[in-house]
């Protein structure tokens, strides 16, 4: 479909649309247009990215000057989800401009995503009449068209790690990133490319980035989407690297795919985006939790076995110190002038590239970078009494134990042992211990790296924990002034195994809005869409901006495919809640166990259940172990368990498919925000229900949320109880939100928690949800929540009514002509509430879609045939 929204040529690689698809276009448009950032909450299942790609590719197109698109993902699989419909986007752009007719390209397009009936059993595949034959399907990698992907020589490329993007047979015999990283640096340093020019042969480098620097650098990507595989595949045949090619071709890509850190964690983003233009598209995806990412970018953790490990890798430094001192004493006294001249941009050094010593500014030497914020780098000569070598390794080790010190206070304290101070109170105490000044910390970060360089380290994993402790110091001097963003956290015990002593000291950053700030003062436009960001208005107070566009939409359905229950008590009328004080009562447990028996006997398919915590999951796997509710569950389906163990879970997830696809279905048993509750879907079969037994709330006695409520209190006005109601319930609306994908796809949502019913927790899920959550569905008990779901089960499983089916879909037109006699309709009533009726006529039916627009109701109703 190829439509006129507002005066920008749209190219959707679909021939119809949603109306919330058109909606959702709509409202970012607004945004682009007046160089604002925004705010948008799509429903799960409803083409979400084809939407945002199709929009600002062709915003692209129509305004050159607006930059890159900068797409940012949580995963590897959603990365590679993203390319395969940019793919999809820009080929109907490209066939578009190539002079073929409209109609005939839409008809040569694929069936709107997601695909139509035909998933149901009873229904038959419609043919499509075409008068040409169809182009083979898009493909990654180089355009075969003349004039490039796109019709305009795009070129679209992801980034990621060296793990998923090296290609050198021994550097991916290791498993661990770091391990990687350390393999790939031992074969491209500077240092180690020099050797082996002086002596040939007489260390290993990389064959591909020897071909990359020889042939590669000054070469022109072609134009094309390149995914992760088909960058390999491509460095491959041209015998080059692909993670620096792509790291050199960031800067004529037209559209970048990557992960959230590349851009909110400073240790990375410097590597790519400090080339970024100002008018560039950033959008952050599946960004419900952006707030937590912001934080955990900036925040620091040291236990006591790293403490003892930091001081090992001074020792290491300090012998290799002295080694160069008497063998290559220029090498020092190079560095030593540099760190005079002063510090450059994001903390490396000037004068590394000079005659001998190693370049600071090249890629392969350098590990991650500062933690400190771009715009809070000090620019100035480094502290007299850490530019020697020496000195700053006596500097570090005094450090170092100061903060063994303070851990050993905190394990050998009788009250409890948890201390918690201000950055500012921290460097006093420091100060007054170790006559330790301030300015120094600040160059920790910055210093180690220009020392790990002079001495040519390649494994930099060997120092991972001293670069935590200058992590720690740089960030703790850098922010010690003006408003406490930081808390210094000191525990006694802070490991999660149970019985275990492991101090712990941690820098929490409190302010979620200090890593993403620079963003929204620098680029035009930063969109934050999700299908779960209820409450909307939340968001901007937590990141400290104000969008231009905030909007929520809501599902436009043919039937009622969702089924929202809240369940408050058992069959035997006992309230069930895993409230603290109720958790361990044998009848909360005996009916969540019978409610989870009751349901796998009437559920065909697969049934995913969140529990609040592992340890709560530990509990109630026991508890029913022991009173036979896990044999009663098994005799009707497999039962699959999610431990933090990630090769676990995913071994466990494939067996959980494999035993739903053989038709008797199955059981998994997670944890909400663990690994399956974010990014994992169970569409179709493979999810049915959805069952949340308890609201997953933080763990209200952590020494770090605590400082952060404490914070947003005084600094935002964030009431406590409101932090913590939105927390669970964003939470809770990305577990449930999993079991539906598509508009023919349907699933149970089963809220197990008597707290679900109350107005402050139910008025905080996504407008989506709530438009299908009726007031008979909530208060239930078990018994009447299992005959609602064999009901809804019975009404969903007859075939598809096509006909039905095809007035969720609407041509640009209808939409255009739906919000005009909307428009007209509209009328404001008594206390705000805006009601509005649209109408649209197609073969003789009339489509009546009813909209509620108050704060607290659903937006859309399902449509009503006449």
């Amino acid at each position: 479909m190829r439509f006129d929204l507002d005066g920008l040529d749209v190219f959707f690689p679909f021939p119809r649309l949603y109306r919330e698809q058109y909606l959702y276009m709509k409202s970012l448009k607004q945004a682009l247009d007046s160089n604002g950032h925004c705010l948008l909450e799509m429903p799960t299942g409803t083409g979400k990215t084809a939407c945002l790609l199709s929009l600002i590719t062709s915003y692209q197109y129509a305004h050159p000057e607006r930059g890159k698109l900068i797409y940012c993902t949580r995963t590897v699989p959603e990365m590679d989800s993203v390319m395969e419909e940019l793919v999809t986007v820009l080929d109907f752009r490209e066939r578009c401009l190539s002079g073929n007719n409209p109609e005939e390209v839409q008809a040569q397009q694929p069936p709107q995503q997601p695909p139509p009936a035909s998933d149901s059993p009873n229904s038959k595949r419609q043919k499509t009449n075409v008068k040409s034959t169809p182009p083979p399907p898009a493909s990654m990698g180089e355009s075969a068209s003349p004039t490039g992907a796109g019709g305009t020589n795009v070129l679209g490329l992801c980034l990621s790690s060296r793990r998923n993007m090296c290609i050198h047979s021994e550097v991916m015999e290791e498993s661990d990133r770091e391990l990687v990283d350390n393999a790939c640096r031992k074969k491209t340093a500077s240092w180690v490319r020099a050797a082996n020019e002086k002596n040939p042969g007489s260390v290993k480098t990389c064959e591909y980035y020897e071909g990359y620097e020889a042939e590669g650098v000054d070469s022109t990507m072609p134009s094309g989407v390149y995914d992760l595989e088909t960058l390999r595949s491509w460095g491959l045949k041209k015998g080059w690297c692909p993670y620096y090619l792509t790291r050199r071709a960031i800067n004529h890509a037209n559209i970048l795919v990557f992960n959230y850190q590349y851009m909110l964690d400073p240790k990375v983003a410097k590597m790519v985006s400090k080339e970024l233009e100002q008018e560039s598209i950033i959008v952050f995806d599946e960004a419900h939790n952006l707030d937590n990412i912001c934080i955990e970018a900036l925040s620091v953790e040291i236990n006591e076995l790293g403490l003892e490990k930091a001081g090992r890798s001074l020792n290491t430094l300090q012998r290799q110190v002295a080694s160069m001192k008497a063998n290559d004493a220029e090498k020092l006294r190079r560095e030593y002038r540099s760190l005079v001249d002063g510090l450059v941009e994001q903390g490396l050094l000037p004068g590394g590239s000079s005659e001998g010593a190693a370049p600071a500014n090249n890629p392969t030497d350098t590990g991650l970078g500062s933690a400190v914020l771009s715009s809070d780098v000090i620019n100035e000569a480094v502290p007299g009494n850490i530019r020697r070598a020496e000195h700053f390794v006596a500097f570090m080790k005094k450090l170092v134990e100061h903060l063994k010190a303070r851990l050993n206070v905190v394990k050998s304290s009788t009250n409890g042992g948890v201390v918690s101070e201000s950055p500012m109170r921290f460097l006093h105490h420091l100060k007054v211990e170790t006559h330790l000044e301030a300015k120094p910390l600040k160059f920790c970060y910055s210093r180690l790296s220009s020392l790990l360089r002079t001495l040519e380290v390649s494994n930099l994993d060997e120092f991972n924990y001293l670069n935590d402790v200058a992590d720690f110091a740089t960030l703790l001097a850098t922010y010690s002034e003006g408003i406490a963003r930081f808390a210094v956290i000191m525990e006694p015990n802070g490991s999660s195994i149970p019985g275990a002593i492991e101090p712990r000291l941690q820098l929490a950053c409190l302010d979620s809005s200090l890593a993403i700030a620079p963003l929204f003062k620098r680029f035009s436009s930063v969109v934050i869409t999700s299908g779960t960001l209820s409450p909307i208005d939340l968001y901007p107070k937590l990141l400290d901006f104000e969008p231009r566009v905030s909007e929520s939409f809501s599902m436009s359905t043919f039937r009622p495919c969702i089924r929202p229950l809240i369940v408050s008590r058992g069959s035997d009328q006992t309230q069930i809640s895993t409230r603290y004080q109720d958790r361990d009562d044998p009848n909360v447990t005996r009916n969540y166990g019978q409610l989870m028996v009751d349901l796998c006997s009437s559920i065909p398919d697969g049934i995913v259940a969140f529990f609040t915590s592992y340890s709560y999951l530990e509990t109630i796997v026991v508890a029913w172990e022991l009173a036979g509710v896990l044999k009663q569950i098994s005799e009707k389906k497999l039962i699959f368990i999610e431990t933090k163990d990630v090769m676990e879970t995913s071994l466990a997830l494939t067996n959980y498919r494999k035993a739903c696809d053989s038709g008797k279905g199955a059981v998994f048993l997670s944890v909400a925000r663990g690994k399956v509750s974010e990014g994992i879907n169970f569409d179709r079969h493979y999810g049915r229900a959805v069952i949340l037994f308890g609201v997953p709330f933080q763990y209200t006695k952590s020494h770090v949320l605590i400082a952060r409520l404490e914070f947003l209190q005084t600094h935002y006005n964030i009431k406590e109880a409101d932090f913590l109601n939105f927390d669970a319930l964003r939470q809770a609306s990305q577990c449930v939100g999993r079991v539906i994908r598509s508009k023919t796809d349907y699933g149970l949502m089963i809220f197990a928690d008597a707290r679900y019913n109350r107005r402050d927790k139910r008025n905080k899920l996504p407008k989506w949800i709530k438009q299908f959550l009726l007031d008979g569905f909530m208060n239930l008990s078990s018994d009447v929540a299992v005959s609602f779901t064999k009901q809804f089960l019975r009404e969903m499983s007859q075939p598809i009514d096509q006909k039905k089916l095809q007035k969720v879909f609407f041509s640009a037109e209808e939409l255009t002509a739906m919000e005009t006699k909307l428009a007209e309709a509209r009328k404001v009533e008594g206390g705000g509430h805006v009601v509005g009726i649209s109408e649209a006529t197609e073969g003789g039916q009339t489509i009546t879609m009813d909209v509620d627009e108050s704060n607290d109701g659903a937006a859309l109703v399902a449509p009503k045939i006449t």
